[in-house]
C-alpha cells in the first residue's frame, strides 16, 4: 500500500456495476465482501477494491475520513 492510495480511495469513483458513480469509499461493505469472494477485477481498481475490503473488515474504514475534501463551500 501507498499514502496514494488511501488518497485514491476517497477520489476515485466505482467505474461500473450497481454502485457505478460512487467513491470507491462509501461503497458497503457487503459490496467489498462479494468481490472477496468472486474475486476482485484486475488491475488498479481490483487492487484498491482489496485494500478497502481489508479496511472495512478491520474496521478502519473510519481513518479515511480526515482524508475526503470538503464538499461545503460557504457563500
Amino acid at each position: 500500500m501507498q499514502a496514494e492510495d488511501l488518497e485514491k480511495l476517497v477520489t476515485w469513483e466505482m467505474p461500473f456495476g450497481k454502485y457505478k458513480g460512487r467513491v470507491l469509499a462509501d461503497l458497503p461493505g457487503h459490496y467489498l465482501n462479494w468481490f472477496a469472494r468472486k474475486g476482485f477485477p484486475p488491475g488498479e481498481i481490483g487492487r484498491l477494491l482489496a485494500l478497502l475490503q481489508e479496511m472495512d473488515h478491520n474496521g478502519l474504514k473510519p481513518l479515511l475520513n480526515p482524508l475526503r475534501r470538503n464538499t461545503y463551500s460557504p457563500k
